[in-house]
């Protein structure tokens, strides 16, 4: 009776050292992989405040484009077309397009315009 009762031991010891502890690893993390997430976090919700604008939802409307269906797709999107999506917006210029060869032309205009009717 008392070997049943050792070897029964011996059996579940065994049996939760093999069968029920999962092999975990600890390590230390870098600076760039534990603010990936929050960066990501936050470039998401800056693409969403641009759609919850009424401005950008008529545009979107005027296009055929539901705003709804416009967050579910940058709901789905991964973290780095979203990180590529808001470098565009910040680095877009506010005027639409216009690029220094645009400026030029403005300041061309202007400066033929002056010469031809202001100049006396």
């Amino acid at each position: 009776m008392i070997s049943l009762k050792k070897n029964t031991c011996r059996v579940l010891v065994v049996a939760m050292m093999t069968l029920s502890f999962q092999s975990a690893q600890a390590g230390m993390i870098g600076t760039e992989q534990a603010t990936a997430n929050t960066a990501a976090a936050t470039q998401r919700s800056l693409i969403l405040g641009v759609l919850d604008r009424a401005e950008t939802a008529a545009q979107l409307q005027a296009q055929g484009i539901d705003p709804s269906m416009a967050r579910e797709r940058v709901a789905a999107m991964t973290d780095q077309e979203v990180r590529q999506l808001a470098g565009d917006m910040q680095t877009a210029p506010a005027g639409a397009g216009l690029s220094s060869g645009g400026w030029l032309a403005v300041i061309v205009i202007g400066a033929l315009i002056w010469y031809f009717v202001y100049r006396k």
